[in-house]
């Protein structure tokens, strides 16, 4: 007998599918990478949408119980933590977040997806000394930050989307031009990258629960 397992994809805009207005998208319209997975995974899986533009990983904890914890969903993409980088906050402090959402989802049974925070891109070329410093450094603390993402996952067995990799330029590291809506938000061919990626790991698992 099979059923549907509730999948809830939670984050800031990242997960909300945010896009500034362009050419290619002049009325900006929001590409919700959730929407992609839902049509990759079919019925097996029902695919949810919490994502809120701005939010900052404290926030996200404050809303987790009510919009994802109460629904008791089989499985949690979790992405957070490029506002707090652009706050400066420091990656540990945006880990122990990160990881009160991990466990509160493992204490009920659920698996949480955790997921990398991806690069950021600055399009005005090579730039001043000053700016390549700060592009350095704004790289380096993401680079921390998903050091830790990942070390978590390992420890506690879990699979990880590693959307940096998946997104950046090779050479440079930062968000690669055709993933990068505005340096910061993906375009609508990230967004379904990002889709690709969690699909990658659900399928398996959605086909293992829906085994009569």
């Amino acid at each position: 007998m099979s059923s549907t397992t509730l999948i809830i994809c939670f984050g800031d805009s990242l997960t909300a599918g945010f896009q500034s207005p362009t050419r290619d998208n002049p009325t900006g319209r929001e590409t919700p990478y959730g929407q992609f997975l839902q049509a990759l995974l079919g019925p097996a899986g029902d695919v949810r949408i919490s994502g809120i533009c701005g939010e900052l990983t404290g926030e996200m904890v404050m809303r987790y119980r009510r919009d994802v914890l109460d629904h008791q969903p089989g499985y949690v993409p979790i992405l957070g933590g490029t506002n707090d980088l652009g706050w400066n906050a420091a990656p540990s402090e945006i880990m122990r977040n990160l990881a009160t959402m991990y466990e509160q989802t493992l204490a009920i049974g659920s698996l949480p997806i955790p997921v990398t925070v991806p690069s950021i891109r600055v399009e005005d070329g090579p730039g001043s000394a000053a700016s390549q410093v700060w592009i350095s450094e704004h790289l380096d603390r993401r680079s921390r930050l998903n050091g830790l993402i990942r070390e978590y996952a390992g420890s506690r067995g879990l699979t990880w989307v590693d959307l940096f990799e998946a997104t950046a330029d090779p050479e440079s590291g930062q968000l690669a031009e055709t993933y990068s809506n505005d340096g910061i938000h993906l375009t609508t061919a990230g967004y379904r990258l990002f889709a690709e990626q969690v699909a990658h790991i659900l399928k398996p698992l959605l086909g293992q629960n829906t085994r009569p």
